[in-house]
């Protein structure tokens, strides 16, 4: 007998997508929006996959309820609303629909600096109040000014392209995007110094983590240009929403348009007493055109998933077919891990990734496992949202060149990835492998040979191999309070003139604790690593 899937719409869906659950054979779909976190607790358990957009939270406690849950699927591309980690300790595969409003988010963030810059909402309220203020209402032209794009993935390159048809100068800031892209696609890449120094408009292409957030502060606003026109589509929180109400007051800033914001709906917010704001609620991605395209994406990435074992756009798990994926996922799980590591100990801006992959590896194709890597190495870094169908991509906007090579010649253990990154400041390189069927392990770093388990927070403190280097590190972190899962030491060949201590603690390490330690003796460098 046929298996019948059940999945539950949770929040208002494109008749299209609804329309292909109901055609699609084993499939049962139960629309249920507008439900209470507790209702939908009550309500999930025996779905097997949950659509959702924006107003749902997939919190922990939710994915705890949801014993039968395999996939959750985001009509649209943030993922805010999703805990992502709980989702991947569970094992449930977490997708979302990347490419289906890109046009109509880039075509509102152009409609927003439009409308601000000839102030139409002004215009439209004075009207209806019955007044005619022509010369209060004066307006800008947009021809000759130049654009600033803080961010240059899919969303930034349309409104650059739009606007260059606006006959505006674009320049772009993006650190993580090769220079020669952007200048490829006639635009101009600047520092972010030179963006606030020569913008004339601003405009947000960033998502929300953790070093955008607050991005567009005082001190940012202190070195833009006088009268700055500031437009933020993308996500809330990454403008500092008290100080753009004083750069807004004092006339530094000359006007903001907001489509985002911290908290949403943002209630009594200050910033909504200013007429040099404008402002929608979360609109940009709502088009007719747009609910379609991410409501039938959606729809057809469940159906493949649930009843194929095939994943698309999944942010935790690369895109491969079900009896494969089982066979790969101990690799993929060390390939991300070897790849996190990697983002953390870089410096400079990376230009090449070598992956080897030594031994028996019973025949399986890996570039599954490549791309697993690159998405563990570029998360961290870059702007775009990064998963397992667009990090070749990414690598690739952003000059790097990848390489694999596969050696089926007998190495110290019976399978071994190896992955050398170059930047413009040199070379790192990690090898892993598994243990047993499941395990991996980090074997080496750059000369050091080790056996570490690459989970939680760990200490790689690089020292001179003087006598009492292990016993002062434990004290210090004991004093500290802080509590050791774990110790390794990872070894050079001769001569072993220094050596490197692998300290897993159970929490990410306090910052004065890393500078504590930095400053003992014979200790040459202290970098906290999480995975």
């Amino acid at each position: 007998m046929e298996k019948t899937w059940k999945v539950l719409v949770s929040d208002k869906l494109g008749e299209a997508g609804i329309k292909i659950f109901e055609n699609a054979p084993g499939i049962q779909v139960d629309v249920h929006t507008d439900l209470t976190p507790e209702e939908l607790m009550e309500e999930i358990v025996p779905y097997h996959a949950l659509v959702i957009r924006s107003a749902t939270k997939v919190t922990a406690n939710l994915l705890a309820a949801a014993k039968n849950l395999k996939v959750v699927g985001r009509a649209g591309i943030g993922l805010d609303n999703v805990d992502i980690p709980a989702a991947t300790q569970r094992g449930v595969v977490v997708m979302n629909t990347p490419t289906g409003n890109t046009i109509t988010t880039a075509e509102h963030a152009i409609a927003m600096m439009m409308a601000l810059s000839r102030k139409i909402p002004q215009a439209t309220a004075s009207l209806r109040a019955g007044k005619w203020e022509k010369k209060k209402l004066e307006g800008r032209e947009l021809m000759g000014k130049t654009l600033g794009l803080l961010g240059f993935g899919k969303i930034g390159s349309i409104v650059a392209d739009r606007a260059r048809g606006l006959k505006m100068k674009v320049i772009v800031y993006d650190p993580n995007v090769n220079p020669e892209r952007i200048e490829q696609g006639g635009f101009v890449s600047v520092s972010l110094e030179e963006l606030y120094e020569q913008a004339d408009y601003i405009t947000v292409h960033v998502p929300k983590i953790k070093k955008t957030v607050g991005m567009l502060n005082q001190d940012a606003f202190a070195r833009m240009k006088d009268g700055v026109m500031i437009i933020n589509c993308a996500r809330g929180g990454v403008i500092d929403e008290n100080d753009l109400c004083e750069a807004l007051k004092s006339g530094k800033v000359g006007g903001a348009a907001l489509d985002v914001f911290a908290v949403e709906p943002p209630g009594d917010s200050p910033l909504l007493a200013f007429d040099n704001l404008i402002c929608t609620p979360h609109l940009g991605a709502s088009t007719r055109e747009a609910q379609t395209n991410v409501a039938v994406d959606v729809a057809n990435q469940i159906v493949a998933f649930l009843t194929e074992g095939t994943i698309i756009n999944a942010v935790n798990a690369p895109s491969v077919i079900g009896e494969r994926l089982k066979k790969l996922k101990p690799y993929l799980d060390l390939a991300e891990r070897v790849g996190r590591l990697q983002a953390q100990i870089i410096h400079g801006k990376l230009k090449e990734v070598t992956v080897e992959y030594s031994g028996d590896f019973s025949g399986l194709q890996m570039e599954p496992v490549t791309t697993s890597l690159l998405n563990g190495l570029l998360d961290p870094l870059v702007t775009d949202t990064v998963n397992a169908v667009n990090a070749p991509a990414i690598a690739q906007e952003m000059g790097i060149r990848v390489s694999e090579s596969a050696s089926a010649e007998p190495c110290d253990f019976i399978n071994l990835m190896t992955v050398r990154v170059t930047t413009t400041e040199g070379d790192q390189t990690v090898a892993g492998t598994v243990f047993g069927k499941t395990q991996p392990r980090i074997v080496r770093v750059n000369d050091f040979r080790m056996d570490l388990a690459p989970v939680g927070a760990v200490l790689m403190i690089l020292t001179a191999n003087k006598p009492g280097d292990i016993g002062r590190v434990g004290t210090l972190l004991g004093e500290a309070g802080i509590r050791i899962a774990g110790m390794t030491i990872g070894q050079k060949e001769e001569p072993a003139d220094t050596s490197l201590i692998l300290v897993r603690t159970g929490e990410a390490m306090p910052d004065a604790v890393v500078d504590k330690l930095r400053k003992q003796d014979s200790v040459m460098s202290v970098t906290p690593v999480l995975f």
